[in-house]
């Protein structure tokens, strides 16, 4: 079995939620520390917008080809919260405080993965995808990738573009590096 650190999906847009999620390693929730819970689980009182359980939350790593490092984690957090459009600029302030000084770990996030989430919620709010964490992702457990993307309004050419300026930006992250570069069969 892959280690989580070593798993990357693709882009491949005939392969299903399901069997995608399926090849995911995983830990269980009751690893995800109480910092973490307090700002990202749904049921939290003081959830921040985009708040998501973890099952959801490990579909959109898979809906955007995104591995578990801490870019990535950077990467998806962003999207989820940008996707809703109710992020306020103090949220969005409060999750990078927490997640640079209170988050411990694999959690917290560095300057620079930061600076993703910043350019992941701004690059999400220009797509006008839907938000993320209202997705009914059980609901689409048999459908295929490319047909998830398209009904949520991600669009992977643009998703492509991001990329690659994640890969100029941050030439030596181990993330960027292994991002896709090209879907797969006619994304």
């Amino acid at each position: 079995m892959t280690a989580l650190s070593n798993w990357v999906p693709s882009l491949d847009g005939e392969q299903t939620l399901g069997e995608a999620y399926a090849e995911m390693p995983g830990d269980d929730a009751s690893v995800v520390p109480w910092y973490v819970r307090l700002l990202e689980n749904p049921a939290s009182p003081v959830a921040l917008p985009g708040a998501i359980d973890l099952r959801g939350h490990d579909c959109v790593h898979i809906v955007f080809g995104r591995g578990t490092t801490s870019a990535d984690e950077a990467f998806v957090l962003g999207v989820t919260m940008g996707s809703t459009g109710r992020a306020a600029g103090w949220q969005r302030q409060v999750f990078a405080l927490a997640a640079r000084h209170l988050y411990r770990g694999p959690w917290r996030l560095s300057e620079r993965d930061v600076l993703l989430f910043h350019l992941a919620v701004e690059f999400i709010r220009q797509q006008g995808v839907q938000p993320l964490n209202a997705v009914r992702w059980d609901d689409l457990w048999d459908e295929p990738l490319k047909k998830i993307r398209s009904s949520l309004g991600i669009r992977v050419p643009e998703l492509l573009r991001f990329f690659e300026t994640e890969r100029l930006l941050w030439p030596d992250s181990l993330a960027a590096s292994r991002l896709p570069t090209v879907a797969h069969r006619d994304e």
